[in-house]
């Protein structure tokens, strides 16, 4: 945990320190306003649905090409290195990797620009989501249970536990695509798996448990 911590904020002050001394000329480029008025929530809500889902899309096939021969061996493997994450290993990567994604998540802002406050806001947001999803904790209580399509923890587990040779779950955030594209055939089969099995123990021990009241 201590050499993961070590090279996500290695990683943070020499990629992404430089990416944003530069970003504020991007920002003003694409029409990213700074000043008064504040956006509404009537504005901030539409434009971060729109990030979400363009962010998602995007990083998919990205994601999908990382897990490519080429792009697993020279790129994505470092991120693989954690095969039952932890929340920091959500940023842990490959430089390359870290600015390519970097891509989809600017992609929303740039065709659908709006405030610096809801541009703060969805950069935030996204980083929870990938942390919360890296972090292995699949909490019932969530609010994020009542989220249409939303993966979480428990679905990018399965990813990770795959590894270099996983074809499923490539979502970053919902599970549209992957159920769209095929993505998810694995997932799906061992959850249904593990229910029944589950079920068989039930049944084995509601069983045995009459043998022995007998």
């Amino acid at each position: 945990m201590f050499g993961c911590y070590k090279d996500v904020m290695k990683m943070f002050i020499l990629v992404v320190g430089p990416l944003q001394l530069v970003s504020y000329p991007s920002i003003q480029m694409i029409g990213i306003r700074s000043g008064l008025p504040l956006p509404t929530l009537s504005e901030m809500l539409p434009q971060l649905f729109v990030y979400f889902l363009i962010e998602d899309y995007t990083n998919y096939w990205v994601h999908r090409f990382f897990h490519s021969k080429w792009g697993y061996e020279n790129i994505h493997r470092v991120h693989h290195e954690y095969t039952a994450p932890i929340g920091y290993a959500a940023p842990y990567a490959h430089w390359a990797e870290v600015l390519l994604l970097g891509i989809p998540t600017f992609m929303g802002p740039a065709i659908a620009p709006g405030h610096m406050i809801t541009f703060w806001l969805w950069i935030a947001l996204r980083q929870i989501e990938a942390i919360e999803t890296h972090s292995g904790y699949d909490f019932p209580w969530s609010p994020t249970k009542y989220i249409p399509f939303y993966g979480g923890a428990e679905y990018h587990d399965y990813h990770h536990y795959v590894g270099g040779q996983s074809q499923s779950n490539f979502a970053s955030v919902f599970t549209y695509c992957d159920y769209i594209y095929g993505t998810d055939k694995g997932y799906r089969f061992q959850k249904k798996l593990l229910e029944q099995i589950k079920e068989s123990s039930k049944k084995s021990n509601r069983h045995n448990g009459g043998i022995k009241s007998d």
